[in-house]
């Protein structure tokens, strides 16, 4: 038997067999308001949680609706608040081709790669930049030379805060040996960089916008804002969940006075 079931046999043994025994009610009786305890608090949470995605989701529409700063100042801001995702942001500097990192990534239905390119920019520091998505089989750079800009470029995009684990246990380890990516771990993306002894590598990372390399390939503006908000509906269930719970306990305790009185009058 279920532990839904069991209010509602309870409630039946109340109604149809006389009372039931005391330790019998108050245990179905402890474990209705439990429950209905319980509901309401789950309920409460996914309101709250509801607020907060709002608030999310507007902080970012806010972001991204933004004229894009330099990178001087988005450091400074992460410097300030340690956030700048989604933060709009240009670029300036000379990509090191032969650091690109890949990160396994779809597009438009099509598996393949996000090309990941530090960014030597006129001060000496690097910034990892998305250039955008290759298909599979144009992975290795020499498929696509015409994309491999050379000389000074000015990349304007979005800022991403690196991850610093996993979303889950279910994302396969990076393959960093073979610069293969399952998540951005720009620790393991920047080992390997030759660096000058006072170069730094920037704390997020930079997706390029829409727009495509020569060639075709990469191409930019594969950021996802797709935040998924369910938990208006999550709070619908679990409060009505309580309130079915909680009309299954009045019905138990009010079989339970009649089953008493119902006694009282067959005795006397």
């Amino acid at each position: 038997m279920t532990d839904d079931a069991a209010p509602a046999k309870a409630v039946g043994e109340a109604t149809r067999s006389g009372r039931m025994s005391r330790p019998r009610f108050w245990l179905a009786l402890g474990g209705c308001l439990v429950g209905v305890a319980i509901l309401v608090v789950l309920g409460t949470w996914q309101v709250e949680r509801l607020h907060w995605k709002e608030g999310l989701v507007a902080r970012i529409e806010q972001r991204t609706d933004a004229k894009p700063i330099d990178l001087d100042a988005l450091v400074a801001r992460f410097a300030e608040t340690g956030d700048v995702d989604y933060t709009p942001v240009t670029a300036e500097g000379r990509f090191l081709h032969e650091g690109e990192r890949y990160f396994l990534s779809t597009f438009e239905g099509q598996a393949g790669w996000n090309v990941y390119t530090p960014l030597l920019t006129g001060g000496g520091d690097i910034v990892f930049v998305n250039r955008g998505f290759v298909p599979y089989e144009l992975r290795e750079p020499q498929t696509r030379a015409k994309g491999q800009i050379e000389g000074a470029v000015t990349i304007t995009g979005l800022a991403r805060n690196a991850p610093t684990e996993k979303a889950s246990n279910f994302v396969p380890d990076n393959d960093s040996a073979n610069k293969t990516f399952f998540w951005r771990d720009l620790d393991a993306m920047a080992a390997g960089l030759t660096l000058t002894s006072d170069a730094q590598v920037l704390p997020f990372f930079v997706d390029a916008g829409p727009g495509r390399a020569p060639g075709g390939w990469p191409v930019g503006g594969t950021t996802a804002i797709n935040i998924p908000n369910s938990h208006l509906q999550y709070a619908v269930t679990w409060y009505g969940l309580a309130f079915v719970l909680a009309v299954m306990t009045v019905l138990l305790v009010v079989g339970d006075r009649r089953a008493a009185r119902a006694a009282t009058g067959a005795s006397a």
